[in-house]
């Protein structure tokens, strides 16, 4: 097939999804060539017992074109330099890049309701790919986007203009924004952070509206979209769907360092088993009760447990189970974690438990609140 001809049946795969819902972005999707931004290759996952390992797949290499145009994540960078003409071979280390699936982009510029004439900061321009869409809808002169990785930036502007589109695309902190472009109609964030930075709320027009992914790093995450008020504040609600990104590198958890001792701390019965941290809702309620908490699995006297550790705080929660299956919790450092985790929960539970897309999330110069419906 030829690339026109993959652009269009993704587009009409992404419209059987529901992600596409509006002519002028199926318009956008049919007119941009995915694999410019993609001519350096890209990395695929190797699957096994150890750890992740990636591959590069070269520009040349079998089915190169027709995997452009699948609706996959595409990683183009590892451990922050590191591209795949870089590689022979595997390398074990954690993707830092990557052209995001065409399907979670597309949705969020719907989600994100821009109309004609709208001035769009993006922040974070990744391969390129998304911004080319961006420009095609509202055109190149009203679309910034900012990208902290320098070489990132470089490959991205060289495909967009390669291609005609000629957007501001600004070396820099995306976290900041850009001031000398504002204000803006709307805002996209290709990035996950813990919280929405109040510079955005600042360069966003009362109206406009931000769209970001908020995260933890106990990695269950939901994008957001918030409206900016004439008060200065934004608020708005999570729309569902578990959509996940890389956190913005500033936002990234800080190396474990020497783990605590098990056998050290408090312990008492637990009142929540471990394994409530398998749901999705569950575990970004206990995020918000531990922020800087790290889920981790420690190996102690054969077994694999649960250990929840705040690096900067010093704090620390080990679980295991008993002879009989009860659960057990081992506490340390000056918060208690688990303790902090069990009280958020309950109340959660005890308000119906309900789902993220009920929670409002509001930010203000003193920084970012969520809260969920209380029941009564």
């Amino acid at each position: 097939m030829t690339d026109k001809e993959l652009r269009r049946r993704l587009a009409e795969r992404l419209t059987e999804k529901g992600h596409l819902r509006s002519g002028p972005w199926r318009a956008a999707v049919e007119a941009v060539p995915r694999h410019e931004f993609l001519r350096g290759g890209f990395f695929e996952r190797i699957d096994g017992d150890g750890p992740t390992a990636w591959r590069p797949v070269p520009a040349d290499g079998p089915r190169w074109l027709e995997r452009c145009y699948d609706d996959e994540s595409l990683v183009t960078q590892i451990a922050g330099t590191i591209v795949p003409a870089d590689i022979r071979g595997e390398i074990m280390r954690a993707p830092t890049s990557s052209s995001t699936m065409p399907g979670l982009v597309v949705r969020m510029h719907e989600d994100l309701q821009g109309e004609d004439g709208h001035k769009i900061l993006e922040v974070g321009s990744g391969s390129g790919y998304s911004t080319a869409l961006l420009c095609e809808r509202f055109g190149s002169r009203r679309v910034t986007s900012v990208e902290v990785d320098a070489g990132v930036a470089a490959r991205a502007r060289t495909a967009l203009g390669q291609i005609g589109y000629t957007p501001d695309l600004v070396d820099g902190d995306g976290l900041v924004g850009h001031r000398d472009g504002a204000p803006y109609d709307r805002l996209s964030v290709t990035c996950g952070v813990l919280a929405v930075p109040y510079e955005w709320v600042a360069q966003t027009r009362p109206g406009g509206m931000i769209l970001a992914t908020v995260c933890g790093w106990m990695y269950s995450s939901e994008l957001a979209r918030l409206t900016v008020g004439e008060d200065g504040t934004a608020t708005g609600r999570f729309l569902g769907g578990q959509i996940s990104f890389m956190l913005a590198r500033p936002h990234q958890p800080p190396p474990l360092g020497l783990l605590p001792d098990p056998d050290a701390g408090d312990e008492r019965p637990a009142g929540l088993a471990a394994d409530v941290l398998d749901d999705w809702n569950t575990r970004f309620v206990a995020q918000l009760a531990a922020p800087r908490a790290q889920k981790v699995g420690l190996t102690h006297d054969g077994r694999t447990e649960p250990l929840l550790i705040d690096v900067a705080a010093g704090s620390w929660a080990a679980l295991r189970q008993d002879g009989g299956g009860r659960w057990l919790v081992r506490q340390g450092g000056p918060a208690r974690l688990w303790d902090d985790i069990e009280d958020h929960v309950r109340r959660w539970r005890a308000d119906g438990a309900p789902a993220l897309e009920e929670f409002t999330v509001t930010v203000t110069p003193d920084g970012q609140s969520v809260t969920w419906p209380a029941k009564g």
